[in-house]
């Protein structure tokens, strides 16, 4: 059985050190860097499943190693739990725009890290298995694989939490999910935000969405939460 192997990424020495002997004892492999100079170079010479990043580095921060992951072809689709002591609503909003699967606040206890990391490993292993085949509800055109979505025949680019959430809706036309459902989602069961943050992303997914036409689709259940319109027949 394939051992889940963990990137931290944190500066502190000995916060690095408490991390990594606890997920050894927990049963991850383990490869730990001091900065991004440090985690690029682990990430080249072993392939990791989950990173753990905290936000405040020496010279790049953690989100703006998250941004050069979110770019690249091969490290894009890695889990990346944000470990950090901001912990305000913004703060939050911003980690995930950004492209985190999670977000842990300092002080935490290594158990609730440990059960994190393995909800965002099982998440990953079944989008990835969800993501064979492409999803086409009307004028949409979503790939997984590709990370890519066109409505109405042209490209529409989206943050990773709308990608998520637009992909969710797109797999049960017609369904209503509560808020509480799309965080699970999209994000980790449990995951550390409010339902707010869910009506964000849509608001964004909607824009992104109102030049081909297709924000429309995206339907507000009242007291509910939101659905996907089946397309209608012409």
């Amino acid at each position: 059985m394939h051992c889940t192997r963990v990137l931290v990424l944190e500066d502190e020495r000995p916060i690095r050190r408490m991390l990594c002997t606890a997920l050894e004892r927990a049963g991850f492999q383990v490869c730990e860097s001091a900065d991004t100079t440090e985690a690029r170079r682990c990430l080249k010479e072993t392939p990791v499943d989950v990173a753990l990043v905290d936000w405040m580095l020496p010279g790049e921060s953690g989100i703006a190693f998250l941004g050069w992951l979110r770019r690249e072809p091969e490290l894009r689709a890695l889990p990346v739990i944000l470990v950090t002591a901001r912990g305000t609503e913004g703060d939050k909003l911003s980690a995930f725009e950004a492209g985190a699967d999670d977000y842990v606040t300092k002080p935490f206890s290594m158990a609730e890290l440990t059960a994190r990391i393995r909800a965002v490993r099982r998440r990953a292993g079944a989008q990835g298995a969800a993501s064979r085949n492409k999803t086409k509800v009307g004028p949409l055109e979503l790939d997984a694989d590709a990370f890519t979505l066109h409505a109405g025949g042209r490209p529409v680019r989206l943050g990773r939490a709308e990608f998520r959430l637009l992909q969710a809706l797109m797999d049960e036309p017609g369904r209503v999910w509560t808020r509480a459902q799309l965080l699970d989602r999209a994000w980790s069961v449990g995951a550390d935000v409010g339902e707010r943050t869910v009506d964000v992303h849509i608001l964004r997914l909607r824009k992104a969405l109102a030049p081909s036409g297709c924000d429309r689709m995206i339907e507000t259940v009242r007291g509910v939460g939101y659905r996907l319109a089946r397309p209608t027949a012409s």
